[in-house]
């Protein structure tokens, strides 16, 4: 997608993320973001295969989980960091506002992958995005990016499907022009 920056995008559902610019540093390329989520919001159990994601709490009180975990929680000037591969949700567990800042290292198509589900998500009235843009998304993507509500098998059989009829009717032009999936073999 790669700005104009600062991009914001809304799913709404209660989640607002603003992008900044691409940076690098020593440790190579990565997406900075702002994280506005309104109390019970979040996104759902996922996963960033090849990412690391690290979010510090700037106001509010943010809830966080890896499975099989207790439930955490991270309060103004802390920070939590998954490392790849690593499942984990996070949410509003606060009255007000959670803003945090955070980052995702490298960016790969993260920026891409979560502007189309928002929009999708917003355009479908803010529960979940389109059927057949979560297939496609997720099938694309799935190097880099896993929702773990969403059963392996729906996604190895039924969204297959899903895709072809969907490109059959044209859906697919919504995703003109999107970029390549990362590769798990740089991992």
């Amino acid at each position: 997608m790669a700005g104009p920056y600062p991009c914001t995008i809304d799913n709404g559902a209660g989640e607002r993320l603003t992008f900044s610019e691409v940076r690098s540093d020593e440790q190579g390329e990565y997406q900075e973001a702002t994280n506005s989520v309104s109390p019970g919001s979040g996104p759902p159990m996922h996963v960033h295969h090849l990412q690391e994601e690290s979010l510090t709490v700037e106001r509010g009180t943010m809830g966080w989980q890896r499975p099989g975990e207790d439930e955490q929680i991270a309060r103004s000037g802390e920070t939590v960091t998954f490392a790849p591969g690593e499942m984990h949700r996070f949410w509003n567990a606060g009255d007000d506002e959670l803003v945090c800042t955070g980052y995702v290292r490298p960016p790969d198509n993260v920026e891409y992958f979560l502007t189309k589900l928002f929009e999708s998500t917003r355009a479908n009235g803010g529960k979940r995005p389109r059927m057949f843009d979560a297939a496609y998304l997720l099938s694309r993507y799935r190097s880099e990016l896993g929702l773990a509500a969403i059963p392996p098998p729906v996604q190895r059989v039924v969204f297959p499907v899903v895709v072809a009829i969907g490109s059959l009717l044209g859906l697919r032009k919504r995703f003109a022009g999107a970029p390549e999936p990362a590769s798990r073999s740089r991992a």
